[in-house]
């Protein structure tokens, strides 16, 4: 059986090919060039100049790139002539010199497991789990609340391992985020080539960084695929999970559509709600008199029509910085509420297109598709966290808390002053846009200069006086000034501290999660928590990345773990598993230590949905990628409480 990795057979025509050529990134031509010939030479006789994240042509030289793409047309050419014939497996060798080469550096030692994974060239999909026997499965019913990334995942693992399992879903459809997020100009920002799963790329995005509507279009084709419908419970909320230790499983009581209250057992529960899930609303005084629409940006309203309206749009985070410029020109006036400024990272492929050459090549030719997935996961992953760490001996903690987080700074600063236009108010705009506090430490927003450019329009300002009550007719400001709105936009973010909120999960002996928790969630390696046994969180505390990677990525990682906890209740015939108290106690405090020389622990980052009401961070992930592969990679069982059955 062809793999999957080795593209489509194809008969396109040779000026067609040329065509297609001038569009790819060409780096990963190169790679693929390898593949289909074996041949070494075509790294070895071209050279990146570097890799930067959203740079996919290794900053070759125009000559270079054309003399490239002139010895690529003959071999697709031949190639295409001979049937498109599955290409013979590349030497290891092989494999690490191409891997060092697209990385223009070295891969180090203890990132090979995990690039080889991650590439899966050979098409094996290695996380995938093992189907366990159907008399065993049948005994461990497993219940997912959520049907985002992680719960349809989650859907795909568990039908592959034959275990029977329902979904309960609190939307009509699947997607979680990119179901509830339709606000204008939502799209993801880490690249979609490596923001999808990675047993199920997507050779046909239409954007580099897909917009929502394309996002939930994905799920919901996977979800099909996988035929994972008949198991889901659309428009169902879980309400409480109880644990039943004498019969070793969760009692748990849901809430439909109809609004009636069932009831179902299972041996096992798989919590995949995600942690920017429940909307966050300050609680303004006089919000309730407003005589307009609000709504916050989580839940839209597309029946107001914004065209010609007065919108004060308070928050200038993720959401509200793709908002502002995709409605400035419809609106009258936007007013801009802003806490504090945001870091940008520059990115002029943000709102691209995937052009038609791209996805031909995504589509035919062998491992491009993967390679081009490397060559925006390793510049986008860890290397952020080398920024984000801290230096104690650094002289000016102030400005900065290391070298490479001072050289962010001044980047991400000089990309900004770039924007601003030279004028009678552009030393008071910069005022506002440049940020107080170090580098990174917040979320970076990817930017392709549309903010900046939103900001100077004669029909937006940008307002960072505190908001002290919003009245009937607008939203009044700390100095006193009434700002008029017809509309007003929450775009201010999740309850992403509250980490499963408002779930009541109980366990062993009554044990209340949240009581446990207070404002200070852990879990062992983000995933088992003690006293809450055959309990799994996928995207659970201490496992945000706010340094890189993909949420996908790091879903995929603990999802693999889950599964492998559900295979020995099953062929054991376990009555449950839950980590030792001492376990989680020690990850914890492992995951403290890091973050607070985290550049996102800075006394100066004011405002940041990493922090909870005492400025601790208990959600973000402070370990490399490898770090994280390597501690989930399988379940160390001496530091389980496994019980057997009565």
């Amino acid at each position: 059986m062809r793999s999957l990795y080795s593209g489509r057979p194809f008969a396109t025509s040779t000026p067609e090919i040329a065509a297609a050529l001038e569009d790819v990134s060409v780096p990963t031509l190169l790679l693929s060039l390898v593949h289909i010939t074996g041949d070494p030479r075509f790294i070895r006789d071209f050279k990146q100049m570097g890799i930067f994240l959203n740079e996919v042509q290794g900053f070759m030289s125009e000559e270079d790139k054309a003399r490239a793409r002139a010895e690529a047309l003959p071999v697709i050419t031949e190639y295409r002539d001979r049937g498109c014939p599955e290409p013979q497996p590349l030497s290891p060798e092989l494999i690490r010199e191409m891997m060092d080469w697209a990385a223009c550096e070295h891969v180090p030692d203890d990132y090979l497991a995990l690039v080889s994974e991650e590439l899966d060239l050979d098409g094996v999909d290695p996380r995938g789990p093992l189907a366990l026997p159907t008399d065993r499965a049948a005994e461990l019913p497993v219940l997912v609340v959520g049907c985002g990334e992680s719960g349809i995942l989650a859907g795909v693992r568990l039908r592959q391992a034959n275990i029977p399992f329902t979904i309960v879903e609190k939307n009509a459809g699947p997607g979680g985020t990119w179901w509830e997020n339709s606000y204008p100009g939502a799209r993801v920002d880490v690249a979609n080539h490596f923001y999808c799963y990675s047993f199920e790329p997507n050779n046909d995005w239409t954007h580099f960084f897909a917009e929502q509507d394309e996002l939930q279009d994905y799920f919901a084709q996977v979800m099909a695929k996988h035929n994972l419908g008949e198991h889901v419970r659309w428009n169902t909320e879980l309400l409480a999970a109880e644990w039943n230790d004498d019969d070793g499983v969760w009692s748990v009581s849901l809430r439909g559509a109809d609004g009636k209250i069932t009831n179902v057992d299972a041996r096992a529960l798989i919590t995949a709600v995600g942690q920017l899930n429940r909307p966050n609303i300050p609680e303004f005084d006089g919000a309730d008199t407003f005589e307009g629409p609000s709504f916050h940006s989580a839940a839209w309203d597309h029946s107001v029509d914004l065209t010609g309206k007065r919108v004060a749009l308070i928050g200038a985070g993720a959401s509200g910085f793709q908002i502002a410029p995709a409605i400035a020109e419809d609106v009258g006036q936007l007013t801009e509420f802003q806490r504090s400024a945001q870091w940008m990272f520059p990115n002029p492929m943000y709102h691209d297109e995937v052009g038609d050459g791209v996805q031909w090549a995504m589509r035919h030719l062998p491992c491009y598709g993967r390679w081009y997935r490397f060559l925006v996961l390793w510049p986008g992953s860890d290397k952020g966290l080398d920024a984000a760490q801290g230096d104690p001996n650094y002289a000016d903690q102030d400005f900065a808390v290391s070298d490479i987080n001072a050289a962010a700074h001044m980047m991400f600063s000089q990309w900004i002053t770039s924007q601003v236009r030279e004028g009678p108010n552009s030393q008071e705009l910069l005022a506002k846009v440049l940020p107080d506090y170090p580098a990174c430490g917040k979320r970076t927003l990817q930017d392709n200069g549309s903010w900046l450019q939103t900001l100077q329009r004669d029909n937006v300002e940008l307002v960072r006086t505190p908001i002290e009550r919003i009245t009937a007719r607008g939203v009044v400001t700390e100095d006193g000034v009434t700002h008029d709105a017809d509309v007003i936009v929450y775009a201010t973010g999740f309850r992403h501290t509250d980490v499963l909120w408002p779930l009541k999960v109980t366990g062993r002996n009554g044990s209340d999660l949240h009581t446990m928790w207070g404002s200070r969630p852990y879990a062992y390696l983000g995933i088992t928590v003690p006293e809450f046994p055959n309990f799994f969180i996928i995207y659970g505390p201490g496992t945000h990345l706010a340094h890189g990677g993909s949420l996908i990525f790091q879903s995929e990682l603990q999802m693999r773990y889950i599964d492998q906890c559900l295979q020995r209740l099953a062929e054991a015939d376990l009555h449950s598993v839950e980590p030792r108290a001492q376990a989680a106690t020690d990850w914890h405090q492992r995951t403290q230590a890091q973050i607070k020389n985290m550049v996102w622990a800075h006394p100066a980052v004011k405002h940041s949905y990493f922090k909870n009401a005492d400025g601790e961070i208990h959600t973000v992930s402070p370990w490399r990628l490898n770090e994280y592969w390597a501690a989930v990679r399988e379940p160390d069982w001496s530091q389980f409480l496994v019980r057997k059955k009565a």
